[in-house]
């Protein structure tokens, strides 16, 4: 319970939606790890707040929804300053574009911080060449005191392609809780599905199965390896979990390329580390990316990873070590990866292995919070300086 008295500066995180995906996995990471005595927090998502909140551990929290109809959101302005006002909070942190107009409102409610995230790209935007993306990211510099950049290709987009100045923008990886994806004993099963270790060597992808992921790709890559070597029939099986329109696709592709048996597509779940844990290779295969929390949390896993050659992926991924990066929406090339890897399983394993000692040494989840956490008390201090 937070008292009225409370000394701690408040946070509030606002989002587009706060549902199950990469960026609000961040945000529960970050209010999660963060210690309780540093920081208050809220998060405000411009739509919903959904089930998702459950992942938040800490009582303190508050959540509000604004169910922002379509549209700017203009509209929206004096309901968010009141609100701002009425919840005086230290820093104002948004996330990615849809996010970014409540800085406006902010500022002008007197928020001292206004701190704005860019997480990675969608299918307006997948190379960051969008010129009205960039205009209203410098139309709205004014209003934010810093950018955070998640990955060094999101951070060379801001200081070059929009003119943000180098000194307003740091760059931080997300962290992985290396404790709760770790690798696992022996050849685990996942729950409900009907493919068994060792017997079967198992591929798959977690995620929200939408046009920006392709996981159609991952679907016409498994159904290239298969042509490509008619020997992995016995072994090779597909995962693919999550819920999207891009799910009944796939279904369709592997049906009609006659090897639906051969996959299994449950939809969403949340057991996220104990089905990475039953996989023997992780594949994003995504048209765009920030820094992927699906990768790190598979590595974290053990995992050898298959990955599109886009946004940060290729600043996770040491090629040839920890994994394989191949071009975007070339089937051919993810199928020739990972045909390569079921028939060498030891060198996937290898792979793996090492793909763990990477997060171990560049993402933990105490170096982000750090970062975090330093950069909030920074530009507190600046503000109490001016």
């Amino acid at each position: 319970m937070v008292l009225p008295d409370d000394p701690r500066p408040l946070v509030v995180h606002v989002i587009f939606r706060f549902d199950v995906g990469g960026l609000e996995n961040g945000v529960v990471n970050l209010i999660n790890h963060m210690p309780e005595e540093a920081y208050r927090h809220a998060i405000i998502a411009l739509t919903e707040v959904t089930d998702f909140r459950q992942r938040i551990k800490r009582s303190d929290v508050r959540f509000i929804s604004l169910h922002k109809p379509a549209g700017h959101l203009f509209r929206l302005y004096p309901r968010l300053f009141r609100l701002f006002r009425e919840l005086r909070p230290a820093i104002v942190h948004s996330r990615n574009l849809a996010a970014l107009e409540v800085t406006a409102p902010a500022w002008a409610a007197g928020v001292p911080v206004r701190i704005h995230g860019e997480h990675g790209r969608d299918v307006g935007d997948l190379d960051g060449s969008n010129r009205k993306y960039q205009r209203v990211r410098r139309l709205y510099n004014p209003f934010v005191s810093h950018f955070i950049a998640l990955s060094r290709d999101l951070e060379g987009y801001l200081t070059e392609r929009v003119g943000i100045p180098v000194r307003k923008v740091t760059q931080i990886y997300n962290g992985v809780d290396a404790s709760r994806f770790h690798p696992a004993e022996g050849l685990p099963d996942i729950s409900g599905c009907p493919f068994r270790r060792p017997e079967h060597w198992l591929v798959g992808t977690v995620g929200r199965m939408q046009t920006v992921k392709d996981q159609t790709l991952l679907a016409r890559a498994f159904i290239r390896a298969l042509e490509l070597d008619p020997s992995l029939k016995t072994r090779l099986r597909l995962v693919m979990v999550g819920e999207g329109p891009l799910r009944t696709e796939a279904l369709q592709l592997l049906a009609q390329a006659g090897v639906a048996d051969l996959a299994w597509l449950p939809g969403e779940r949340h057991d996220v580390p104990d089905i990475l844990r039953g996989l023997d290779c992780f594949v994003l295969p995504s048209l765009a990316e920030g820094i992927s929390n699906t990768i790190l949390e598979a590595m974290a896993s053990g995992l050898p990873v298959i990955a599109t050659r886009v946004g940060g992926s290729p600043e996770l991924i040491v090629e040839g070590q920890s994994g394989e990066l191949v071009p975007v929406s070339d089937a051919e090339a993810m199928a020739r990866a990972l045909a390569g890897y079921a028939t060498s399983p030891e060198r996937a394993r290898a792979a793996g292995r090492e793909g763990r000692v990477e997060v171990e040494r560049r993402f933990s989840m105490e170096a982000m919070v750090g970062a975090y956490r330093g950069l909030y008390d920074q530009t507190l201090k600046v503000v109490s300086r001016e």
